[in-house]
């Protein structure tokens, strides 16, 4: 039985959204590249970076998840988590300095 967190799509199917919303082969070729990277798998939150760097804004990223099948509430999960990621991505590099008592 599959991992009920575990969303399969083929490289086909995405290749094609990916069409339909206007992502340019360059971009898919790297969201593929990365992708392969990991042997085809990769996290959510991740899937969601590539994608908006490939240019997809939320409303395509969320399109694309209904489209495997994800519902709602868990989209606004992963959405909320990857918003989540960034902030403490910009966060860590904007303060790197620690207070130590002595």
């Amino acid at each position: 039985m599959p991992n009920p967190s575990t969303f399969t799509i083929s490289r086909i199917e995405l290749r094609k959204i990916f069409s339909a919303y206007g992502v340019a082969e360059r971009k898919m070729d790297e969201i593929f590249s990365s992708m392969e990277k990991s042997h085809r798998h990769v996290n959510i939150v991740q899937f969601v970076g590539l994608m908006e760097k490939a240019g997809l804004n939320r409303d395509r990223v969320i399109n694309i998840f209904r489209r495997m099948n994800m519902n709602d509430i868990l989209i606004e999960e992963v959405l909320n988590m990857a918003d989540e990621s960034r902030i403490n991505a910009e966060t860590g590099r904007l303060y790197k300095a620690s207070i130590e008592l002595g």
